[in-house]
């Protein structure tokens, strides 16, 4: 049987698709609005470089306070995926006020950045994709990356939802290890409490206690499970 833990493992961040992926995003971003937006100008450059960096930043934290809390983590991971939902709007609104073609779904140039998007998952490798090509080519990019990356934060979710269940808070696990180094801790407590009975009738009425105690507890226990 596996032994309580209080911190859990938590960290490798930069082995997350959805990380990853919001890597690529940020650093697009912040080329994106270098080359076709200007700064001293226009206030959705500062918008969408810290919409992308949001998104970032709080998967990095997200994933170190999971070694203490996981509702910290589920809630800078849904940070992240909200940032990417500001950013995709920022780029589909550039596209209708530039008079620019969103590729649909299943155009051949969205299936390509989707098929190239699979075998590239570092920034360097988009690096030229990204000097090279013109607004509406970037554009349409950033829009079909931010969408898998939404897609792998949904899943990050779910597997953070998972884990809340099977190991739930920290309360939980500190209270799980000191009574498995207590020795599952009722026991002694419990026959310390029988053992300082004072007559025979006394442990009988103490014993019809711990009966009715127990009893009730396993209503309880049905109850919140589901089984009753």
């Amino acid at each position: 049987m596996t032994k309580p833990q209080i911190i859990l493992p938590h960290g490798g961040y930069q082995n997350l698709l959805a990380y990853q992926k919001s890597e690529i995003i940020y650093q697009g971003t912040v080329v994106f609005c270098n080359r076709f937006l200007n700064a001293a100008k226009d206030r959705t450059v500062d918008q969408m470089v810290q919409a992308a960096r949001s998104c970032k930043q709080n998967i990095v934290e997200g994933s170190e306070a999971s070694a203490t809390s996981k509702e910290t983590e589920i809630k800078l991971t849904n940070v992240a995926r909200a940032s990417l939902g500001e950013l995709l709007a920022d780029y589909c609104d550039y596209t209708v006020s530039h008079r620019l073609e969103l590729w649909t779904a299943n155009s051949p140039q969205n299936r390509q950045i989707r098929d190239i998007a699979r075998s590239l998952t570092s920034w360097e490798q988009w690096r030229e994709h990204f000097l090279q090509n013109d607004a509406k080519t970037l554009c349409n990019t950033q829009v079909t990356l931010i969408h898998q990356a939404q897609y792998l934060l949904e899943r990050l979710l779910a597997s953070q939802e998972a884990s809340f269940r099977q190991n739930g808070g920290i309360r939980e696990r500190m209270n799980a290890v000191r009574n498995e180094t207590r020795g599952n801790g009722w026991e002694p407590a419990v026959f310390s409490y029988l053992q300082n009975a004072n007559s025979a009738t006394e442990l009988e009425n103490r014993i019809a206690q711990i009966q009715q105690k127990v009893f009730r507890d396993c209503k309880t226990i049905k109850r919140q499970k589901g089984w009753e």
